[in-house]
């Protein structure tokens, strides 16, 4: 029997979402389970990690804010104003949908 290695939490592989969200399909899934959780407080920081994939400076100025206040507003934790998230959203190219 080979003998188990016991690994510590510091020796984890530090996992960052950016890193699988290669396509729009991959943006599209993340975002809808996001949104299904309906924890209000994960759908910036969600925004956050599709806006770093696609590059931050590139949707902070499609957005019409600055980068650094495009980090703040998506930060975790956070809580934007649905203007700020409505034009993220257009940034990259993203409809959020109600459905019955």
């Amino acid at each position: 029997m080979a003998k188990k290695k016991n690994i510590t939490v510091a020796e984890l592989p530090e996992f960052d979402m950016v890193d699988y969200l290669k396509t729009d399909q991959d943006i599209a899934q993340y975002l809808s389970v996001v949104l299904e959780d309906e924890d209000t407080s994960l759908l910036p920081a969600a925004l956050g990690d599709i806006a770093r994939a696609r590059g931050m400076a590139t949707i902070a100025e499609a957005a019409g804010l600055t980068r650094e206040a495009l980090y703040k507003a998506l930060r975790p934790g956070s809580q934007p104003r649905f203007d700020t998230v409505a034009r993220v959203c257009r940034a990259l190219g993203l409809k959020l949908a109600v459905q019955v």
